[in-house]
């Protein structure tokens, strides 16, 4: 009998996602970084179909990184669920990183055609729904794309409550409380957030650091080994074998999140380390090699790129986008515990937050200045400005001015960290950070 988990924390973006495409003809696809809490999702969905009714011989689970399956071949594979399927029964199938299984695209479509399931798929590489392999479930798949704890998320998974109360003034405010019901304080608490990330695992050991670092270093570890080295190897195409450039790779963007960057100027700084050396000797584009390797992060969710967008000439900029990591924890594991950086960290939270509502996000530029973050989804469009310290006039005027230099209606925010006692400056927001990860 396989493990259960009776103390699930729930995830209701993402189940209602699920729940939203229960029992349609789309195989239900989950991605993101490793231990994101996918495959505790999937075990969330199965809780609420036995909880509606569906028996548990009609639900087939199997996690492919468990010794169990790991012998196992496509059509092997094929002839267990087979097996397994009751005649005259609506299936409930539940494939935990099938990715690591060649030709699972093979099976998977033979269920679809072959049997009365549902299907659900987790994946931690973007290559799982590469080209070559959509191709296959063209049109017959969903996406729930997958992130660590938000904010809100990190409060409810730690054990603190939050409540609204009114103000002597009428206005409603909200606090937060520990699991003794003493009142903490937001800075406190985001000041834990930014230190710790928001990876799952770290609500079961506690927010003590040493424990912290030894889960995310066996994080950081899966990744490069099994998302990066061994895909390759499994791609049959060219391999990346070097984790000392690897790492160093993701040092250098871990350490310039925010920062506008091309491969050029990584190229650069690992040529100055020497770190390119042979590679330039031997005649190897050093910008093919950065490519690879920034490339195999991006598919394996630890980085993210964002495009920058003339907002006058509404053209995508094809040069000098920016990286953002997905987890602020994993930075510091990385970099060392440090209180710098502050203004781009709270950019990198803010805007993996708008991922999360579901956003399309781009970098504006206007002119010579730039607008942090563009927000749309359908007909909704946000220009999102981000400051620590919003007190200083000239910082004021530093955040203002892009977006002051848009003309358009749509909706302009600044999200500022500090305490700031103005709602609005000639129509734009001022909101408080915190506030903006709450609502």
């Amino acid at each position: 009998m396989l493990k259960q988990d009776n103390n699930l924390k729930p995830r209701d973006l993402y189940l209602s996602q699920l729940i939203a495409f229960q029992d349609t003809e789309p195989v239900k696809v989950v991605t993101g970084i490793r231990r994101c809490g996918k495959s505790s999702l999937l075990k969330l969905m199965r809780g609420h179909l036995l909880d509606t009714g569906i028996q548990q011989d009609q639900i087939i689970t199997m996690n492919f990184e468990s010794m169990e399956y790991r012998s196992m071949d496509v059509q092997a594979f094929y002839e267990y669920v087979k097996s397994k399927v009751l005649p005259d029964k609506k299936m409930y199938l539940f494939f935990d990183e099938l990715q690591r299984l060649d030709q699972w695209e093979d099976a998977v479509n033979s269920f679809r055609v072959d049997f009365d399931c549902d299907i659900y798929i987790t994946g931690s590489n973007a290559y799982l729904l590469s080209s070559e392999y959509s191709t296959y479930l063209a049109g017959r798949y969903v996406e729930i794309k997958m992130l660590p704890l938000s904010f809100k998320e990190f409060l409810s998974f730690h054990g603190y409550v939050v409540r609204d109360y009114k103000t002597p003034a009428g206005e409603l405010k909200k606090r937060a409380y520990d699991s003794s019901g003493e009142m903490v304080l937001w800075e406190d608490l985001f000041d834990a957030f930014v230190h710790y990330g928001g990876m799952p695992g770290i609500a079961d050991i506690g927010l003590e650091q040493d424990k912290a670092l030894a889960l995310l270093d066996g994080i950081y570890s899966t990744i490069v080994v099994r998302d990066i080295l061994e895909r390759e190897k499994r791609r049959g195409q060219r391999q990346i074998t070097d984790p000392v450039l690897l790492r160093k790779i993701i040092l250098f963007l871990a350490d310039n999140i925010g920062n506008t960057t091309s491969l050029n100027s990584i190229s650069n700084t690992l040529v100055s380390e020497k770190m390119l050396e042979d590679r330039v000797k031997q005649g190897k584009p050093a910008i093919q090699t950065i490519a690879a390797y920034v490339g195999a992060l991006q598919e394996a969710y630890m980085f993210y790129e964002i495009k920058r967008f003339d907002v006058k000439g509404k053209a995508e900029l094809k040069t000098h986008a920016k990286y953002y990591i997905v987890d602020t924890g994993l930075r510091n594991y990385l970099l060392g515990y440090r209180d710098v950086d502050t203004g781009h960290i709270i950019e990198n939270i803010v805007y993996f937050e708008l991922l999360r509502r579901g956003f399309d996000v781009a970098v504006g530029k206007v002119g010579d200045k730039e607008i942090d973050f563009i927000a749309t989804k359908d007909d909704l469009k946000v220009y999102y400005q981000v400051t620590d310290d919003f007190t200083a006039e000239s910082t004021r005027e530093r955040e203002l001015a892009p977006l002051m230099a848009v003309r358009d209606n749509y909706e302009k925010v600044v999200l500022v960290m500090n305490t700031y006692s103005t709602a609005s400056i000639e129509g734009i927001k001022i909101v408080r950070l915190i506030d903006f990860l709450l609502e």
